[in-house]
């Protein structure tokens, strides 16, 4: 069966539902990927928000743009590594993901956007063993 990806599908992933074979159904407890900071969500946060997501089926590919909270955002990396983190996790690996930063909302935009969407960087910080505990605290579900 072919899983078909739609805004609406990819906003629900991203909250903590999984598509499984071309349904929406809520498998996990996961509500909303936490800030590494804050004790709020991204959403909460205002950094990700329904409008910026595109999502193109027809051609496997994903975009998610993320507004830091502030303009020299430290954590900005490690939220994008937890965006790109929770949709390899959900979606079919044929799609194409890119993480950016929104223009103009943060210091290093471009170096942060490099580094979001360099396959080998990735793999790299996701062999830290810090970097992954961080970003598994924050997809991890909330007690709420």
């Amino acid at each position: 069966m072919t899983l078909t990806v739609n805004k609406s599908s990819l906003i629900l992933m991203l909250h903590g539902s999984d598509v499984a074979y071309g349904t929406l159904s809520k498998q996990r407890s996961t509500r909303d990927i936490k800030d590494p900071e804050h004790p709020y969500s991204l959403e909460e946060l205002k950094v990700i928000t329904e409008d910026a997501i595109e999502v193109d089926d027809k051609r496997s590919h994903v975009r998610v743009t993320f507004t830091p909270t502030v303009e020299h955002c430290s954590m900005a990396t490690v939220i994008g590594l937890c965006l790109r983190v929770k949709l390899m996790r959900c979606l079919p690996s044929r799609y194409k993901v890119d993480i950016r930063v929104a223009p103009g909302t943060h210091a290093t935009e471009a170096a942060v956007n490099k580094q979001l969407n360099d396959k080998e960087r990735v793999a790299a910080a996701l062999e830290n063993p810090n970097l992954v505990d961080m970003v598994d605290e924050c997809l991890a579900p909330s007690l709420e």
